[in-house]
């Protein structure tokens, strides 16, 4: 299935055994009893390597397993306002929401209208404004308020450069704290 009429050989131990045709290439790799993969198609002349396909297979897919493993799946969690909620409750969920951002997740923001409510649909835009406000500067608005319908979405997630401010405070912080005194008693100053 390889294309090219000349070929970039690449041994089994990884030398370059330099440009040769198709057929010297797939005679090399039969003396030694493996196959002649193609690494590189697109490259002028295209790349080929004498490996065992098997174990080269079998690498591959191991490597791609630990890749899909190390990806971090970003959920983009949700949270309903009402439109006449309380300021306890709006407290609480506010909190729910910076678990959500610390843990890296986005969050998508809906307020709802119900019945009559719909009337007053800046009411919405006012209560989203203060949601995004009670962040300061610790989230970055991914998508703006949008009437969508009965309800009001806005997407946010946390601000990395925020959070990199806030260690940075913590550690200047610790290293500014006074440390305690030792303290001198009597009997050590008499003894000497």
């Amino acid at each position: 299935m390889i294309q090219g009429s000349e070929l970039r050989v690449i041994g089994e131990d990884g030398r370059q055994l330099g440009v040769m045709s198709k057929g010297e290439a797939l005679r090399l790799a039969e003396q030694d009893g493996l196959d002649l993969v193609e690494i590189s198609p697109e490259a002028n002349p295209p790349v080929v390597k004498i490996v065992d396909w098997g174990k080269f297979n079998y690498q591959r897919t191991k490597q791609l397993q630990k890749n899909k493993r190390n990806t971090k799946t970003l959920e983009v969690k949700q949270m309903r306002f009402g439109l006449k909620i309380g300021e306890h409750d709006q407290g609480v969920k506010l909190r729910k929401i910076t678990e959500f951002l610390d843990a890296g997740h986005k969050v998508k923001i809906t307020v709802f209208f119900r019945g009559r409510e719909l009337a007053h649909k800046d009411l919405g835009f006012q209560l989203a404004d203060k949601l995004i406000a009670s962040f300061e500067e610790t989230i970055v608005v991914e998508q703006s308020p949008q009437l969508n319908g009965k309800q009001l979405n806005f997407v946010i997630r946390g601000n990395p450069a925020a959070k990199l401010a806030q260690k940075r405070a913590e550690v200047a912080d610790k290293a500014d704290e006074p440390k305690e005194p030792t303290a001198v008693t009597e009997e050590s100053e008499t003894q000497e």
